[in-house]
């Protein structure tokens, strides 16, 4: 966990609750069972997005309870792992406020550059176990990622991005005259076609942010690699600005590289049964063809 997160939850970590809720995880690790994301990824959204860089929150469930998926952030995924049918839909919805953004190569999930520019990527559920969605809901993670929503309630104005009912409850006592929370539908297919692909959000929160706070206050939600875009919304900035931003992203041109070789990959790798989104809904057999002909109408859309 990062320090600065760690500095105001530490007593959080000390609770009866808190230590149960550990118990409960080392008993699954004895019992042989598979918990994702990796122990090591479990608080990887406080390592990439530090209390005071916060400026968009999006609220997931339920990490993702396939292997090579979930790594500590909501909605995103590892390559050579492609977008999940919830992220492709937030692709949709970001295009329709943005027509210049262009999904990853190949169509890949991960979300670092939201994180590192102040979009914390926050599941209320910080693991689950292999292929079974919601196992550890109830377990005491609820009450802590709580914890995590009231420090930032406490602090300066952020925009809550809020999808679906379970989400809307985790922001209930946020303070509207002083944060901006946008609801809507989740993205998941069951429901994105009642309101979520036109909600604007990604749009009225970059609106928000620049009145409350200036120009350069706004989030690039580019996921491009960083030599091949134009950003998204990027303003002129001062050249001290300029400067970091410029060693900022020589560092992360060498994140994507790889990840463009790992796009390569996955070319070579042969196309798997497509794996039930498990953010926000958990579909039956019943519902999985209509989630399959969602998703390929989604696809359609974001390529035409």
């Amino acid at each position: 966990m990062h320090d600065s997160w760690l500095s105001v939850l530490k007593d959080d970590l000390l609770t009866k609750d808190f230590l149960e809720l550990k118990r409960f995880l080392q008993s699954e690790k004895a019992r042989g069972k598979t918990v994702y994301p990796p122990e090591q990824d479990i608080y990887s959204w406080s390592r990439y997005t530090p209390v005071s860089k916060v400026k968009v929150v999006i609220l997931g469930q339920d990490p993702y309870h396939g292997p090579n998926q979930a790594h500590g952030l909501a909605f995103s995924v590892r390559p050579p792992t492609r977008a999940p049918p919830s992220l492709k839909n937030m692709y949709i919805a970001l295009k329709k406020d943005y027509p210049e953004f262009t999904p990853p190569p190949g169509n890949l999930g991960l979300l670092t550059p939201w994180s590192e520019r102040g979009v914390l990527l926050l599941n209320a559920c910080l693991t689950v176990r292999a292929s079974e969605a919601n196992s550890h809901a109830g377990k005491g993670w609820e009450k802590f990622t709580q914890k995590v929503i009231d420090v930032i309630a406490a602090r300066k104005g952020v925009v809550f991005l809020v999808w679906g009912k379970p989400a809307e409850k985790r922001v209930a006592k946020v303070d509207r005259s002083k944060h901006n929370v946008l609801l809507s539908v989740h993205p998941s297919p069951l429901s994105a076609s009642r309101g979520f692909f036109d909600c604007g959000h990604f749009r009225k929160a970059n609106e928000w942010l620049v009145e409350r706070y200036g120009e350069g206050a706004e989030i690039n939600w580019s996921l491009e690699p960083v030599n091949q875009t134009a950003t998204v919304v990027e303003k002129n900035k001062p050249a001290v600005t300029k400067k970091a931003e410029k060693v900022e992203e020589e560092e992360v041109g060498d994140e994507r590289e790889l990840l463009e070789m790992e796009n390569r990959e996955v070319t070579r790798v042969k196309k798997k049964r497509r794996t039930r989104d498990s953010l926000g809904e958990v579909f039956d057999e019943d519902e999985e063809e209509a989630m399959i002909q969602a998703t390929i109408a989604a696809e359609a859309a974001l390529e035409s």
